[in-house]
Parts: structure tokens; C-alpha cells; sequence
């Protein structure tokens, strides 16, 4: 912005010698200059975050051999799973060019000016894509989130991102926190990691789950200041159906791809019970309607059946949770055609650790209805999701694909690995025109976007191997650039 500044040169003379700075076309120009100034003021640190990332180059870890941009590249010697479900296929190759799958062909289709890579014999599957993820959220504390300077949360979740990606998850639908600027500095190529489809800030009643204030900011009157996490952008509080439209509005106008409210209570919430309702219908319809408009659709956080119930009536095209179904709410879901964001909350090693029984007691709760949760929609037949919902817990990031693997114990691991890719990408695609990325994602197909997996496994048998990514992900692409090649290497 400043070149561009010093060459407008606003305060030169006019050809007739007169001085432009009382013009019109110039107090305009400083009126939008000045409302800009203070937009990136407001926003603060994640806009000082993008400059503190300007003009650098990725990590050399990541991204160091960037082929197939300029040249085609066809993969060879291997096992294709395509992200339908369907068992792998013998006896192809496939061509990426310019970013996309060109063609799927014979294995012995000849190179054609491509630079061949040889796959080793290992399975090639689409890029994961994890439906429930914080992108700027994850891999930091609760405590640090709260009380650390913008800026170092900011870079936490650059640093996370490069792990994702190098964990084989291409894509994530972010849902809920302020990511726009990571989201932004990614697709530039200032940092690696994957796609991020941005919700940002999660939408909350006042005493809802995205309500993070302290008892003392409480009441709020018609001057107070916005809290602190309003400010970053990590929630938005609203109240009545004018608040509610006005905040998915400004989410909508700061690049959302889709929109996230808050339906209902949780387990670690500090003031809303597991079992409460949030939102009125008409609220969430308010929502909806403006989500609408702009082509997209609205996700909420909800539990219970009355929360999904209602819900579902308003037009919500996607339940987060929802492990406390009941069988109407199931059919309910079935028969609106909506999504089941499902996640693996089983009281296990992977789950948080609560110091107070009324919590604990909750997550029992969540993990029985789990079970549950995954038979029924498979009863039912309906869309389900697979997510992780990893949330100020830097520990767990990096056990992200367990929580994949893990599924297994409800399905066949070729339907998990469909669930985590193909289907998650017909998800992200409810975006419409506010996809960032358009294009077929979690799929191997002619045209679709080249997030590309060589593997060291066999995902008809289990996903084990998942585990271990460092280990087991032999090749990482993503658009067509490589971000990890340890084919040829020892295992």
C-alpha cells in the first residue's frame, strides 16, 4: 500500500499550479484511506501477523521440491484408491498438470513430456480433509489463547498449519476463529499448509458456548467494549435476530465460506450445560437466510435432540456433534438431506481430562451417545462427516489421523478413508460460490484438484499406518506442488 501511496503523489500541483489538497476525488481518497486505516486497526494482530510473514519463503522442510508447476507429472507403480469407497485399482497411472488431475491412464501409458514418478508399489489416495478443525485454535492452550500477545498465537497456528499439511491433511473446514490472515498467507505461499475453508468467528447467544467473558464484564451495556476474544475473532456474540443477521453478515463480508453458530451447550462450556437449547428458531433462521443469500449454508455446535430439532426446522445444513440424538432427530437429518459432522468422542486417550465430575460426567454422556451416534447414521443413511475437533490441546495435534483410524471400529476402513476424502470433499462443496478452491476436492478424477497421497499401507486391511505419518506418508502433494518425496527411501 505505501509504494502505491508515494507514486499517487496526491499532494502535487495541479496543471495550473493550484494545489489538489482541498479536491474532492482527494478528501475521498483520504476518507478511504482512513477507514481502511482503522478496519486493519481493528483486526490488529492478525493483519500484523501477514506482515510479519511477508516476503518470506516457506520452510525447506516443506515445499522444497515444487514440481509439477511447470511441467506435467505422471505417477506409475502404483495402487489407486480414487476417495469413492470403491477397492483400489491395479494396473493405472496418473497425470497431474497444472494443478489437476489431467487423466487417469493405463500403467503403461507413456510419460508424453511429464516427469515420471515411480510409486513403489504404494497406494495413491486423495489428500485427507478434515471436516471439524480450529485451524488457529488447535495447537495452542485455553490459558495462552487468552493472554498471549495476537501475534504468537497467530504464529503457533502457521507452525501447526505446516504440521497438518505434513500430516496428509490438504484440506480442512475451519469452524470457528480467525484464520482469514493464515488462510490468506497459505494460498500466497508465505507459509505451508493446507486449504482452509473459513468459517470465522463462531456466532453465540449471550451465555451460549462461544461466550468466553469473564463474570465481571457482565452485564453488557449499549457502550461497552467489545471482549477481547470478539475483538480477535475468534467469537461473536448476538443477540435477537438483527444481531444475529448483522454477525453473520460481517463473517460473510470477511470471506466465510461458510457460517458456524453455536445451537447449543457443551462439555467444557464454563457457563452453558450440555443440555441447553441456544438460539431461537428465528434467530438461526436469520442466519441461514443471509448465509443463503450469499450461496453458502450454516453449521451449528448442538448436542441434544430439541438443539438439532430445531435447528434442522430453521434450515441448518450442518449438525456438528449431535451425539445425543435421538432416533426422530436421525430421521430428521435424513430427510432434510443434511450433513452429521460426526466425531470420535470416546472417553479415551485422546479426550481432555476434566479436574470436576459435573464435566466428566457430560463427556461419559457424549462418548455412550457415540456409539450411538455412528450406528444410527448408518441405519439411517445419513451424510456423515469425519472431523476432529482438536481444541487448545497442543498434545493431541499431532495425533490428529488417530482419530481417523479409530472409525474402524464402525466401519470398513476403505468407507473411513471415503469418509475422510470423497465425502468430505462433497461437504466442502456446499460453500457454492463462496468456495475458495473451486474444483473437485478428495477425489481422484479428470479435473479434479491434484492433493495427492502415496502411502505406505494397504487401507483395505486397516489404517494403521495413519498413525505414522512422518513414516508412512512417503509422497505429499497439494495443487500439484510436492511438499514431501521420501519415495525411494527406506521405511
Amino acid at each position: 500500500m505505501l509504494p502505491a501511496l508515494r507514486s499517487f503523489s496526491p499532494i502535487a500541483p495541479s496543471a495550473n499550479g493550484a494545489c489538489c489538497c482541498d479536491s474532492p476525488l482527494l478528501q475521498r481518497f483520504h476518507e478511504r484511506m482512513m477507514a481502511e486505516i482503522s478496519r486493519r486497526h481493528f483486526l490488529g494482530g492478525t493483519a500484523a501477523v501477514v506482515a510479519l510473514f511477508a516476503g518470506l519463503r516457506a520452510p525447506e522442510a516443506v515445499g522444497a521440491r515444487p514440481r509439477g508447476q511447470d511441467r506435467p507429472v505422471l505417477l506409475t507403480h502404483l495402487r489407486l484408491f480414487d476417495g469413492s469407497g470403491a477397492p483400489l485399482r491395479e494396473e493405472v497411472a496418473v497425470r497431474v498438470e497444472e494443478g489437476r488431475i489431467q487423466a487417469i491412464l493405463p500403467a503403461d501409458a507413456e510419460p508424453q513430456g511429464a516427469e515420471v514418478i515411480d510409486c513403489g508399489g504404494c497406494v495413491l489416495m486423495p489428500g485427507l480433509i478434515d471436516a471439524h478443525w480450529h485451524t488457529t485454535l488447535a495447537a495452542i492452550t485455553q490459558v495462552a489463547a487468552m493472554t498471549a500477545d495476537v501475534g504468537y498465537v497467530h504464529l503457533v497456528a502457521a507452525r501447526e498449519a505446516e504440521r497438518t499439511l505434513m500430516r496428509g491433511v490438504t484440506s480442512v473446514r475451519d469452524v470457528g476463529g480467525p484464520s482469514f490472515a493464515l488462510k490468506r498467507a497459505i494460498d500466497e505461499g508465505i507459509v505451508a499448509g493446507p486449504r482452509i475453508f473459513p468459517a470465522g468467528a463462531m456466532i453465540s447467544q449471550t451465555s451460549g458456548h462461544g461466550d468466553f467473558r469473564m463474570r465481571h464484564e457482565i452485564p453488557r451495556g449499549a457502550s461497552t467494549p467489545l471482549s477481547e476474544q470478539e475483538r480477535q475473532g475468534v467469537a461473536a456474540i448476538a443477540d435477537g435476530e438483527a444481531e444475529v443477521l448483522r454477525r453473520t453478515r460481517e463473517q460473510l463480508m470477511l470471506g466465510a465460506s461458510q457460517i458456524k453458530l453455536m445451537a447449543g451447550g457443551g462439555v467444557a462450556s464454563t457457563y452453558d450445560p450440555l443440555d441447553s437449547t441456544q438460539f431461537t428458531e428465528r434467530e438461526l433462521r436469520a442466519a441461514v437466510e443471509a448465509a443463503e443469500d450469499w450461496g453458502t449454508y450454516v453449521m451449528v455446535h448442538v448436542y441434544t435432540p430439541r438443539g438439532i430439532q430445531r435447528a434442522l426446522r430453521a434450515g441448518v445444513r450442518s449438525i456438528e456433534h449431535g451425539q445425543l440424538a435421538d432416533e426422530e432427530s436421525v430421521r430428521m437429518m435424513a430427510g432434510e438431506n443434511a450433513w452429521w459432522s460426526l466425531q470420535p468422542f470416546l472417553q479415551d486417550a485422546d479426550a481432555n481430562v476434566y479436574p470436576d465430575a459435573v464435566r466428566r460426567e457430560s463427556q461419559r454422556q457424549v462418548a455412550e451417545g457415540t456409539v450411538r451416534a455412528y450406528e444410527m447414521a448408518q441405519r439411517f443413511d445419513v451424510n456423515t462427516a469425519w472431523g476432529t475437533d482438536i481444541l487448545f490441546n497442543p498434545q493431541n495435534t499431532p495425533n490428529q489421523l488417530r482419530h481417523l483410524a479409530k472409525l474402524t471400529r464402525f466401519y470398513d476402513p476403505l468407507t473411513v478413508l471415503a469418509m475422510a476424502t470423497g465425502r468430505n470433499g462433497e461437504l466442502l462443496a456446499l460453500s457454492g460460490p463462496r468456495n475458495p478452491y473451486p474444483g473437485t476436492l478428495g477425489r481422484i478424477e479428470p479435473g479434479a484438484l491434484a492433493d495427492l497421497l502415496v502411502v505406505d499401507g494397504d487401507p483395505a486391511r486397516g489404517l494403521d499406518f495413519l498413525e505414522d505419518p512422518e513414516r508412512n506418508l512417503r509422497l505429499i502433494m497439494k495443487g500439484g506442488r510436492i511438499h514431501k518425496d521420501r519415495l525411494g527411501e527406506d521405511s
